[in-house]
């Protein structure tokens, strides 16, 4: 278990505000020790939460041409028959992956392939569980194709997640279970899978990225 280097500039300035509170703390409620006591403890607090936001577990992927994994941690809050309208402009398989504050917020990539297709959507900040989320809220559409099959993964900003990265890039490779990209404080992942998808996953299930495998296809 490491720390994403996405958290890195996060967690310094987490602890230097934590330091200047508690050196504020320390000096002001000097004659009340559980006060600063409790004031260290609250940080620390703090501070164990952040790092087990940004943690980066070491994970062993099988690689299957056949297995779509899923990009990410969290439970399956939708799965449901639509038209895609961005890429595809058909019909698809949709299944959406809730990402808690809790859970490890790296994506991967569920397939190895080429990148057909990125872009960055700046948007709104609805809860994540929202419907209109994945086409309202700030987002990025990634395609890999693998073979004569793609799928779509499309990262989704929370009501508390402002900040999406993606290191996907038209036309680079990618391997199945690698970075995709990470989501800080809460968010959602859709992925988009062709229809006759054999799906391994039911709804409210929970997922681990890089480990599940959620259709055949």
């Amino acid at each position: 278990m490491t720390i994403h280097r996405e958290g890195y500039r996060i967690i310094f300035f987490v602890i230097i505000i934590l330091v200047l509170i508690n050196s504020f703390a320390f000096g002001f409620f000097e004659k009340w020790f559980e006060v600063r006591i409790g004031i260290f403890i609250l940080s620390l607090l703090g501070l164990i939460m952040v790092l087990q936001f940004f943690r980066h577990p070491n994970r062993s992927i099988e690689i299957n041409p056949s297995n779509v994994l899923s990009p990410a941690d969290g439970t399956i809050v939708a799965i449901e028959e639509v038209t895609e309208d961005e890429f595809y402009h058909e019909k698809r398989i949709q299944l959406s992956i809730f990402m808690s504050p809790l859970n490890v917020h790296l994506n991967r990539f569920p397939i190895s392939g080429n990148v057909d297709y990125f872009k960055y959507h700046p948007g709104k900040y609805l809860v994540a569980w929202h419907p209109k989320s994945s086409q309202l809220n700030e987002r990025t559409t990634v395609v890999i194709r693998n073979h004569t099959k793609s799928v779509l993964v499309r990262q989704i900003a929370g009501y508390v997640a402002r900040r999406i990265v993606c290191y996907a890039r038209e036309n680079m490779t990618t391997v199945q279970g690698e970075e995709l990209g990470f989501i800080k404080f809460g968010s959602r992942v859709d992925v988009f899978l062709p229809l006759n998808s054999k799906l391994k996953v039911k709804l409210h299930q929970k997922v681990t990225g890089g480990k599940t495998v959620l259709a055949e296809i």
